[in-house]
């Protein structure tokens, strides 16, 4: 089964998103220039998620990219609500007192998020009332503190990621009359995500992380040269930190348990996520639960009680929050699922980046012609401008990543026959060769963080 060029494109392309920041009043230039996001799926249904949004009150932006497993439901309600719950995070007394009372007189919202959405993006707009009212429960919460909330960035962010986890692990534990809601609570609490979220404001830049989704600035050095700046750590059984926080949190007779063949007891890779309830409650409680659920098989959810299961939880969604002041030469930072981090090292991204950057550039002078004009020259100009757009195929810098991960040959050029076999792998085939992958791309105004 062949496909053509354009077939193979039409593929790559269809999760494209991108945004320009618009700067309405030239005084507080946004940091954040544009970002170009994409995604492409090996399960079917995709279970990676994105997420991307301006705070209204705070002027920060937010990028989240979430990796589900066990099913997309937890990715899908992690990446529909955890901006909310930092953004909830981060507001002053007052506007919280102002949106309670609005929702007290029935009356319009402020609104809190304004969100940057691909076409195709789902949402459950059956459950958003009743996520929604969690959300209220938690501002009410904050309300309650007796002084100003007043987090820290830092702060706010695991302060939020520990929520609504834990509002995950009650609403499915919650009476619920309606059956879609129990159904949909069900899904989510027993399937996992993995999430990495990035605040931007200003030259401020937290990234919060859980799991193994990843982050990496792009960096252009004085002399020229590209480097690679790191912002998270891969939660999993290949990171000494993570080994030895779990091997603190449970007694020693478990230490030869807690991961086994890499996998936190034997079944999960990343060691943090969001859901996965039957690796955080006891197993009375796991039982109870599903025995009072309807059928358990229809929703797609896998009883299974790990071996060696003695002191739970044994996975926790509470974020590694990093902080980095923005410089101007930072250029860019890619936030990407372990789908792209298994196929291309952190500095091949930053080398395909970095060259994507040079070709638009090369690309955009077109129109200044030497005197005197003529066909000549006129013709050779066009002969130009159709090479190069032959060669630079995509616009969207996360597609000509996309394509690098799963087309590359062993010199790291994409080879057109690999690129097509990986397209048109059977669904049951394709999770063997490739991971979901979802990137997004975030370019900063290196002139607005000179001016910070």
């Amino acid at each position: 089964f062949q496909l053509s060029p354009s077939q193979i494109n039409d593929i790559l392309r269809a999760g494209e998103l991108s945004h320009k920041i618009l700067d309405l009043d030239g005084k507080n230039a946004n940091s954040v220039l544009r970002f170009e996001s994409n995604q492409l799926a090996s399960n079917s249904p995709i279970e990676d998620r994105r997420s991307a949004a301006t705070c209204v009150q705070t002027r920060g932006m937010m990028f989240g990219v979430f990796d589900g497993h066990a099913g997309s439901a937890c990715a899908q309600a992690v990446s529909e609500r955890l901006l909310h719950y930092i953004a909830v995070s981060l507001m002053s007394r007052q506007t919280l007192e102002e949106i309670e009372l609005a929702v007290e007189g029935m009356k319009p919202v402020l609104p809190i998020l304004h969100w940057h959405k691909h076409p195709n993006d789902v949402e459950y707009r059956e459950i958003t009332s009743q996520y929604f009212e969690n959300l209220r429960v938690y501002w009410q919460h904050l309300l309650d503190l007796d002084s100003e909330p007043g987090f820290s960035l830092e702060e706010a962010m695991i302060c939020a990621f520990k929520r609504l986890d834990s509002d995950i692990s009650l609403e499915v534990q919650a009476p619920q009359e309606n059956e879609l809601m129990r159904n949909v609570a069900l899904q989510v609490a027993f399937s996992g995500a993995t999430a990495c979220v990035a605040h931007v404001d200003g030259v401020h830049l937290h990234v919060a992380n859980t799991g193994d989704c990843r982050a990496i600035l792009g960096v252009h050095e004085e002399d020229g040269t590209w480097s690679t700046l790191p912002l998270t750590r891969d939660h999993n059984a290949f990171d000494e930190f993570e080994i030895r926080r779990l091997k603190r949190e449970h007694p020693r007779s478990e230490e030869k348990t807690l991961f086994v063949n890499d996998r936190l007891l034997g079944i999960l890779m990343p060691s943090r996520a969001f859901g996965d309830v039957q690796l955080k409650w006891s197993k009375e409680l796991q039982h109870s639960i599903l025995e009072n659920s309807c059928d358990v098989e229809a929703l797609n959810i896998y009883q299974y009680v790990p071996p060696n299961y003695y002191t739970p939880p044994y996975l926790t969604a509470e974020p590694e929050v990093t902080y980095h002041k923005l410089r101007s030469k930072d250029k860019f930072l890619v936030i990407a699922s372990d789908g792209l981090w298994e196929m291309l090292s952190n500095e091949k991204v930053v080398d395909l980046v970095a060259g994507h950057l040079t070709e638009l550039k090369v690309q955009k002078p077109q129109l200044a012609f030497e005197k005197p004009v003529n066909l000549g020259y006129m013709h050779s100009l066009l002969l130009q401008r159709k090479n190069r757009s032959a060669t630079s195929l995509d616009q969207n810098i996360a597609t000509h990543l996309i394509r690098h991960a799963i087309g590359s040959n062993e010199y790291g050029e994409v080879d057109p026959e690999k690129l097509a076999a990986m397209l048109t792998l059977p669904e049951d085939l394709a999770r063997m060769y490739r991971d979901d992958i979802t990137v997004t791309v975030v370019y900063f105004n290196s002139e607005s963080i000179e001016n910070y």
